[in-house]
């Protein structure tokens, strides 16, 4: 059984992100206003009078309110607190910030930080330099080498198995090949399949930790140059030959159908009938009211010897360029995320893992969160997710790579190749 389960539900990151058309212009506030940025994380008094709006999902809006008084005490400014669904609020900010309408600073999906800097839309922001953040966390927020943000929460693919089914974590998908022999895992009508272990890799968010670990990759240059798509090299077609495998010889025919694909499968584990499966740690919360034994661990290690590598997700908070005092948004940056403000988000409001170094250590040190240990250990292997424009097109050319090859309408090269010569004809007719 899991040593702490928090029940607290999250939200899942963007898996296709709706880029925005550019708008110009842009407040860059009190330029004289100073701001510490020694990495201490404090505040200084200087902002008195002024007013920060800043817009959260609502299930944020408890921490905010928490946090606010020690930041208007520090800085002298008033938080000013609007609730909106995050993407609602991302979506209207190349309209609402020309007109004065939109908040000065929010959260993004680290996806979405990348083309909303390029567009002009995000302030520029310079990382505390107190051991915070480390290159994979200022790569989900950087672009072209200027940084938009500061990261917030992380979240990645995880193995979620049924303790009263299987006595320990597997270790390598052989493991896990091995259990679909057990009996007790065969499914149903279809007697020569199994549900010993589950995972929708009709989803390309999802099967990208094993592209990604067989050698295959979206973009080059660590996911900044389009011009180069890996997704049919031969590293990557080994990859969905493997998930080929799975399809053709070991699942049931559900796991093809991309739009149930991933009900069936948290069905199959909270009924007790599969053994393990995929999944993020937005899936916790469900799992957790179910009445199986549950367990987590990170995902084991490929066939080929590698780890399982899928996308570092998460999300951070962004300054907009059209904030009345831009300085003052990054004071707010500082603040949030220091490590008593990110200990406080994870010791008493939600169970999403801090980007914040100082606290994933400390979760690692404390040894009681099984959930979030195997995040932060997976998030480790992880590739952060490219943030250019062009990231919008991999969703569209993928999306059916996986169910062409898996139901053998085409071969895995031959899958491969048309997914990408879809992606590199949309991107060279729209950038």
């Amino acid at each position: 059984m899991m040593k702490k389960w928090k029940k607290t539900a999250l939200g899942l990151v963007s898996t296709s992100a709706l880029f925005l058309a550019a708008c110009g212009g842009g407040n860059t506030g009190d330029q004289n206003a100073d701001k510490d940025t020694n990495g201490s994380g404090e505040t200084a008094n200087n902002f008195d009078g002024e007013t920060l709006k800043v817009s959260i999902d609502p299930m944020y809006a408890d921490y905010i309110n928490d946090l606010a008084p020690k930041f208007e005490k520090e800085t002298g400014a008033t938080i000013e607190l609007e609730e909106r669904d995050m993407f609602e609020t991302l979506e209207a900010l190349p309209l609402d910030g020309p007109a004065g309408l939109s908040p000065d600073v929010m959260l993004s999906p680290y996806d979405r930080i990348g083309g909303l800097g390029m567009q002009g839309h995000l302030a520029e922001y310079t990382l505390p330099d107190d051991g915070r953040y480390d290159e994979i966390d200022q790569q989900q927020v950087m672009i072209n080498d200027k940084i938009y943000g500061a990261p917030f929460v992380i979240e990645s693919m995880v193995l979620y198995y049924n303790e009263d089914l299987i006595d320990k974590a597997p270790a390598t998908f052989d493991e896990l090949e091995a259990l679909t022999k057990d009996e007790q895992f065969a499914f149903g009508s279809e007697k020569d399949k199994s549900v010993a272990f589950l995972a929708n890799w009709v989803d390309f968010y999802n099967s990208y930790g094993l592209l990604n670990g067989f050698g295959g990759y979206v973009f080059g240059e660590k996911g900044t140059d389009p011009s180069d798509v890996g997704l049919n090299t031969p590293d990557a077609v080994k990859g969905i030959e493997y998930a080929t495998h799975w399809f053709k010889d070991i699942w049931p025919k559900g796991m093809l159908d991309a739009t149930s694909a991933g009900n069936f499968i948290d069905d199959q584990f909270t009924t007790g009938k599969a053994g393990a499966v995929i999944n993020g740690p937005w899936a916790a919360s469900n799992y957790a009211k179910s009445d199986i034994n549950v367990a987590v661990s990170t995902v084991p290690t490929l066939p080929n010897g590698e780890e399982y590598q899928p996308f570092a997700g998460g999300k951070g908070w962004v300054v907009s360029e059209y904030a009345q005092n831009v300085d003052l948004g990054k004071a707010f940056l500082d603040f949030v995320t220091n490590e008593d403000n990110m200990q406080v988000l994870y010791n008493d409001f939600t169970n999403e893992v801090p980007a914040n170094q100082m606290v994933r250590k400390s979760i690692i040190d404390a040894d009681e969160d099984d959930l979030a240990m195997a995040v932060i250990n997976q998030y480790n292997v992880s590739s952060p997710m490219p943030n250019i424009p062009e990231m919008a097109e991999v969703w569209v050319g993928a999306e059916t790579m996986m169910f062409d090859a898996g139901s053998g309408n085409k071969s895995p090269k031959d899958s491969a190749d048309d997914s990408v010569k879809v992606i590199k004809d949309n991107i060279d007719q729209k950038y």
